[in-house]
């Protein structure tokens, strides 16, 4: 019987090698083999949006993308935006806006919205919803993750505006 080749994927600023085919859908590589559990299997059809990561920069549904086309990229999961003691201002916000029930669709919400807050740090409400459109939320709380991405985006400003200052503090 032939083994799969080892594949290098780059996850979270981490090399790591996996030994599977490289048809397999890359988000069973991230929760099997690499234990990362902030992408979710839900339809397994890329139309829900629970299994969403960054593809350099980009979300991705993982559940519908091979390895194949994860090689050589940035993969960035819910695991790689921040930590429980510096949660990245996204989560954060999505804590302070209390935008979960469930919590099924969170990963995808907020790897979306964080992938429109780098593109669009100031996105209109109807920019939100539109990016937003394709994760499946069955809890009803749109409203609070429609605030959760403006509070989001709030803090990241705030965010940017002290390193300003402080970078402006060093040139001084």
């Amino acid at each position: 019987m032939n083994r799969p080749a080892p594949l290098l994927l780059h996850v979270n600023g981490a090399t790591h090698l996996v030994s599977a085919d490289a048809a397999t859908p890359l988000l069973y590589l991230l929760r099997n083999d690499l234990a990362l559990n902030g992408p979710k299997f839900g339809c397994g059809l890329g139309e829900c949006g629970a299994c969403t990561v960054l593809l350099d920069g980009m979300p991705t549904r993982a559940c519908v993308t091979t390895a194949k086309v994860a090689l050589g990229r940035e993969i960035t999961t819910l695991e790689g935006l921040g930590t429980r003691a510096a949660l990245h201002p996204v989560q954060q916000a999505f804590i302070e806006e209390q935008a979960a029930q469930c919590g099924y669709c969170l990963n995808g919400m907020i790897m979306t919205a964080k992938a429109l807050l780098d593109r669009d740090p100031h996105p209109s409400v109807e920019t939100i919803r539109r990016e937003l459109s394709r994760n499946l939320c069955r809890c009803g709380t749109h409203v609070e993750i429609v605030r959760a991405v403006q509070r989001a985006a709030e803090l990241l400003a705030a965010q940017a505006a002290a390193q300003s200052a402080v970078h402006a503090g060093e040139r001084a």
